[in-house]
């Protein structure tokens, strides 16, 4: 019998150039995508899972993924979080089938063993058998019999869930440019959703986890956003990323204070050439919300979270391993509790901008999927991010750089195991 394949064996050579070439069979590796469960989303992460208001009562529950492992995160009777695995230790069926509800407790409806919502074996059905007969054995102890737990923390508003025992805080994983940021858009007010939806984009996640790090292609790709001046390159801004690991960034634009750049002007953006007018001009109206001038951001959290804040609309982006070459994201939209209902109108108009037919992000719905199609069988060929240099610096003079691009690279080389 051969011996099992090690990570070195399974994850491809990093060409030359470290974090500035990306190998292209990442994308559509099998053994890669089973590897990664286990090194990355079972790893030292913090994974995004859930909204705390989305579990704010005692019996709430809601369910949610680490990678493609199923979580579900409930409220207990005396009001504390809990995650667990969403599988019966029985035989292995999910427990919760519904994504959100409130319960006294969890039924596998395979064999009706039931759980305490901190995932405690409650009951076995037929423990003692029938008329003195079958049953389990004297020696079956339900305490060494429950659902499988998991770390949880909530910061700022949302719920994070990891394998690993060791973790520090969010708050310290993230670093302190990102708390803050998270602090300014999630952790100021009371949350309240004003929507969500959902969407399967045909490509592999870590093309999804690139496309929200990407500022480069944002005005050339999105024509609505340069067409109407919401987001450009020649606007004020800047590119953030988290201290000591660069894994998360902050890409924010200031709109009202940009000076047209010669390559705009000059057509080779040609979004920027012509003078066109909305209908409904009421979807870019405004309000200052924040002292900072900032009018847009995108704020990414390794592995898979994603929070924007374009003009006055607040949305979380969650994207889901669903295969190799399959993603779920899903959108969640926010407003703040304490919002008028002239601004909570606004924040669901401008929800338009976004999301799966938005007028701005309904074209990442299928380019990602070129890349998959176009990478496909590309042998040893890997991709050039060089744009903004090849280091892992901030950049507050210039968003046209791939460097919190490469920043996530760093963080997932380092998890898979790459020098």
């Amino acid at each position: 019998m051969s011996a099992p394949a090690q990570p070195g064996d399974i994850m491809p050579a990093w060409p030359e150039g470290g974090v500035s070439r990306v190998p292209y069979r990442l994308f559509s590796d099998r053994d890669v995508y089973a590897l990664e469960q286990e090194r990355l989303f079972r790893g030292p992460v913090w994974n995004y899972l859930c909204l705390e208001l989305e579990v704010a009562e005692p019996g709430d529950f809601r369910t949610a993924f680490i990678g493609e492992t199923p979580i579900v995160v409930a409220r207990d009777e005396t009001g504390e979080l809990h995650g667990m695995v969403n599988r019966c230790a029985h035989k292995g069926a999910l427990v919760c089938l519904a994504e959100r509800g409130n319960r006294k407790h969890f039924s596998c409806i395979y064999h009706s063993w039931t759980y305490h919502l901190d995932g405690r074996l409650r009951g076995v059905a037929f423990r003692g058998g029938l008329k003195g007969k079958g049953g389990m054995p004297e020696d079956f102890d339900p305490a060494r019999h429950r659902m499988q737990p998991i770390r949880v923390e909530t910061f700022c508003g949302l719920v994070f869930g990891t394998f690993e025992p060791d973790m520090p805080p969010v708050e310290e994983w993230v670093g302190p440019t990102m708390a803050h940021f998270l602090k300014r858009n999630l952790g100021s007010r009371p949350l309240k959703v004003l929507g969500t939806h959902s969407q399967i984009i045909h490509n592999n996640w870590k093309l999804y986890a690139e496309n929200v790090r990407d500022s480069y292609h944002a005005t050339l790709l999105h024509t609505f956003y340069t067409t109407f001046k919401v987001n450009r390159l020649d606007m004020d801004g800047g590119i953030l990323l988290s201290e000591g690991t660069p894994w998360h960034h902050i890409s924010y634009a200031k709109r009202a204070t940009f000076e047209e750049a010669a390559e705009y002007t000059e057509a080779q953006v040609h979004s920027a050439s012509y003078d066109s007018k909305l209908n409904g001009p009421e979807l870019l109206k405004t309000e200052d919300e924040f002292d900072d001038g900032i009018t847009h951001s995108v704020q990414s959290i390794f592995p898979t979270l994603a929070v924007h804040f374009t003009l006055n609309s607040l949305c979380v982006r969650n994207f889901v391993p669903r295969g190799l070459e399959e993603t779920e994201l899903v959108w969640t939209y926010l407003g703040y509790a304490d919002d008028s209902e002239e601004m909570t109108a606004m924040r669901v108009l401008q929800a338009n901008l976004t999301g799966a037919a938005g007028l701005v992000s309904l074209e990442d719905g299928c380019i990602n999927e070129f890349v998959q199609r176009g990478t496909r069988g590309s042998g040893d060929a890997a991709a050039v991010l060089e744009m903004g240099g090849r280091g892992l610096e901030s950049s507050e003079s210039s968003r046209a750089t791939e460097v919190s691009i490469r920043g996530f690279w760093s963080g997932y080389r380092g998890l898979m195991g790459y020098a």
